[in-house]
């Protein structure tokens, strides 16, 4: 009967250790930033009566919410929806080719020094000067805003890759040798997990890299988005709606930011790095 009682009670205690452990991330993670954002725009409030600041020049905080409860469709579905798509897909370009290129050059060295010369000189090239070009030859349709931010998040996401391939610990490179696994085993079993880390680490750089270079490529040319808003609206000297533009592409870094974290959680819970002191 006692082990009957205890099998019983089990799964009763399970759930609640697992709200508990929710609740203490909620503090711990989430209630030190929102305290201190809900201070910092206090202060913006405050400095802005103070000071007299005309809203020309630095609008209120509650202005530019009340700004985006007036329009909320505006901001976020009709343009803002876009300008995620945009960052999303380009994100996802440069996901897929940046680890792609990265694997052939970490296994060729041959084909390292042929095309990674011109990774480097499309990372130098300023990429406002880019935008307009692909304005011109794409349009201004999607396409042009996706290339645009593939091109900015390609280059952290390949070199990252490519250390993160190379870097595998020379023992267990030994052990795999010393078994005979082929080069596509050691590939799969050793390299590949072993460039998570720094894969992921180069997803969260370049996940807000996705959104500004949706929004410069709009900036250049575009008939929707919220890159174009900003800009239409900086022309007509609208700061109310500049801010409120600014702060739904900044939540969109942020959701972003918060995807690779929750798939850093999912695919690297056996890393050192997810141990938390």
């Amino acid at each position: 009967m006692q082990q009957t009682t205890e099998l019983v009670q089990t799964p009763a205690v399970v759930p609640s250790q697992r709200l508990r452990s929710y609740g203490r991330t909620l503090i711990e993670v989430v209630l030190p930033p929102l305290a201190f954002f809900i201070v910092l725009l206090a202060l913006w409030e405050i400095l802005v009566d103070v000071r007299e600041i005309p809203a020309i020049i630095l609008p209120k905080p509650s202005a530019i919410i009340r700004r985006l409860a007036e329009e909320p469709g505006y901001f976020f579905i009709e343009n803002g929806l876009i300008t995620f798509y945009e960052a999303l897909a380009g994100f996802a370009v440069a996901a897929v080719t940046g680890i792609g290129s990265a694997a052939l050059m970490a296994r060729s060295r041959i084909i390292e020094r042929t095309f990674f010369p011109l990774a480097i000189v499309i990372k130098a090239t300023p990429i406002i000067v880019i935008a307009p070009l692909l304005v011109i030859w794409g349009g201004y349709g999607p396409a042009p805003k996706v290339i645009m931010a593939a091109l900015l998040c390609y280059f952290p996401i390949m070199v990252n890759t490519i250390i993160g391939l190379r870097s595998v610990n020379p023992t267990s490179l030994e052990f795999f040798q010393s078994v005979a696994a082929s080069d596509l085993e050691i590939f799969y079993r050793l390299r590949a997990p072993h460039s998570l880390p720094y894969v992921i680490s180069a997803f969260k750089t370049s996940a807000s890299l996705a959104v500004i270079g949706a929004v410069v490529a709009e900036w250049a040319g575009a008939g929707q988005g919220l890159g174009r808003v900003v800009f239409l609206m900086a022309s007509y000297l609208d700061q109310e709606g500049v801010f409120a533009g600014i702060v739904v592409l900044a939540a969109m870094g942020i959701l972003l930011t918060a995807l690779v974290g929750w798939l850093e959680r999912r695919l690297l819970h056996w890393h050192e790095s997810m141990i938390v002191g």
